[in-house]
């Protein structure tokens, strides 16, 4: 089940951001997840089986531009390649699309997931090296939803 963020789901949140560390994100990346948790949320959803967060992923808007930025996707290790982060994908593109305010998505992801939005139909348009920590680079890639 794909629901909102609620405040009591930071500490398994926090606790699915540690066990993709060092694998997916730098353990310096904890500080930036806390405080878009306390501060930066607009929409973020949690896939929850059975009273657990299995996933986790956000939306943010930038009306001005008309873009709308995909952030902090988290799946349970032992989940990956179960279909979750795509399901979660394709739950808030299909959000996207119904918002008239929204002509592009971007993503800010890293050399080890890129691959998988690339998949989702997303075009890498830069890529900047170390920019997360050191061996954690910035992929930042774009989608465009007006038919």
């Amino acid at each position: 089940m794909i629901r909102a963020y609620q405040t009591s789901d930071k500490k398994q949140l926090i606790e699915l951001l540690r066990l993709n560390i060092p694998t997916y994100f730098d353990e310096s990346e904890e500080a930036d997840f806390v405080e878009y948790l306390n501060r930066q949320v607009e929409d973020y959803f949690v896939v929850d089986i059975d009273g657990k967060i299995a996933g986790a992923g956000g939306i943010n808007y930038f009306p001005d531009s008309k873009t709308a930025r995909l952030s902090w996707d988290i799946v349970h290790p032992d989940l990956h390649g179960k279909g979750i982060g795509k399901t979660l994908t394709h739950f808030r593109i299909a959000t996207l699309k119904n918002n008239p305010n929204i002509e592009h998505i971007v993503v800010r992801t890293s050399q080890l997931v890129f691959r998988f939005y690339e998949k989702m139909g997303f075009k890498t348009v830069e890529i900047e090296q170390d920019y997360w920590a050191k061996g954690f680079h910035l992929y930042l890639m774009k989608l465009g939803i007006i038919d």
